[in-house]
């Protein structure tokens, strides 16, 4: 009798831990059906370089989609210093771990800045774009323009560069993610001591850049 009430017990616990584990799953997928991901892959730009935490666009997004009461959560895969090359690398796994039904894409500048082939650069974004598309997000690319010393012919083909991946790989862009910061009359009051990175007082107009075309991508959802 005692065997059998530790066998029954057992069997017990273990329909109950089934049922919690069950649940947990049925929650979690319900969570992530009712609230879509926002995936943002970028640079120093979006990963708040020189910034105090949670002021950056990206978190200035977030708060935006919270005040709008848009469902969709932001996550934030930025890192300084990184290249279309590794954009590239680091989005199959990216994907895979989040599921995101929207991929912010803004990278390509330090490709420019370290005299990268544009050839690469280009190539590179448009497979990022594909590798989104095909596991089911939208794109929306963020165009990035180099300043006046680096030469028009340059700063011509650089900016091809974004608008030719967008439409081969029937993405939605933003011409100039910079706007309204890079191109002031005085372009370097919204910047950091550097001169390469937006400041504090920048994020607000980068966030209202993005925030048009991301609420309409996801309300096409």
């Amino acid at each position: 009798m005692e065997g059998f009430l530790k066998l029954k017990r057992r069997h017990f616990n273990a329909l109950a831990l089934s049922s919690c584990t069950f649940a947990s799953w049925s929650a979690a997928w319900a969570q992530d059906a009712a609230e879509p991901v926002v995936l943002v892959v970028g640079d120093s730009l979006s990963a708040e370089y020189g910034l105090k935490r949670g002021s950056g666009w990206v978190a200035l997004l977030e708060e935006r989609l919270d005040r709008e009461k848009v469902q969709a959560r932001v996550v934030n895969a930025s890192i300084s210093g990184d290249t279309t090359s590794g954009g590239r690398s680091r989005l199959p796994a990216l994907l895979r771990q989040h599921r995101p039904a929207l991929v912010v894409i803004e990278l390509g500048g330090n490709d420019a800045l370290r005299g990268l082939p544009l050839k690469m650069t280009r190539e590179n974004l448009a497979t990022m774009a594909r590798l989104a598309r095909e596991a089911g997000a939208k794109v929306l690319l963020l165009g990035m323009e180099m300043p006046p010393n680096y030469g028009a012919r340059y700063g011509q083909e650089f900016r091809d560069v974004f608008t030719t991946v967008a439409k081969a790989e029937k993405t939605a862009l933003i011409p100039f993610f910079l706007k309204g910061v890079a191109d002031t009359p005085n372009p370097t009051a919204l910047f950091q001591a550097d001169r390469i990175h937006p400041n504090e007082a920048a994020q607000p107009t980068m966030r209202d850049n993005v925030w048009p075309a991301l609420r309409e991508l996801l309300a096409a959802r």
